[in-house]
């Protein structure tokens, strides 16, 4: 399977998904103009991922800013990491990053850490802004 790479642009963020390693990165915004294509590549990618993972998956996000069509499609990522755990294909560790004083990626990584399953380990990584 082919590692996913795309490039972070002024309205989204950089995707570095390696599939022999597991390490699923997200950095930057996410406020596409056309949420749909850009995410259905990244969701296509992944489930072909979930039908043969290595042992071990982190994906790690550290979103600056997301609007509320990509919160969905966030989701939709994590669920399906959710479903890698749950069916015990891989371990699965979340990595949600926020700065300090930004309390609306702290309160979102919260939210969604609050209706992840239990098998997922989620865990929030305050860091320097």
């Amino acid at each position: 399977m082919n590692n996913l790479e795309i490039s972070e642009s002024i309205t989204t963020p950089a995707i570095s998904f390696n599939a022999s390693t597991g390490r699923l990165f997200v950095n930057g915004k996410s406020i596409p103009e056309n949420v749909f294509d850009f995410y259905t590549p990244i969701l296509t990618w992944i489930d072909e991922y979930t039908s043969n993972p290595p042992p071990q998956t982190t994906l790690e996000l550290k979103l600056e800013y997301f609007n509320t069509s990509s919160s969905k499609r966030i989701f939709d990522i994590m669920k399906r990491m959710e479903k890698i755990a749950v069916n015990e294909l891989s371990k699965v560790t979340i990595i949600w990053y926020y700065e300090e004083d930004d309390e609306d990626i702290y309160f979102a990584g919260n939210d969604y850490k609050a209706i992840m399953n239990p098998k997922v380990d989620f865990r929030m990584v305050e860091i320097d802004g």
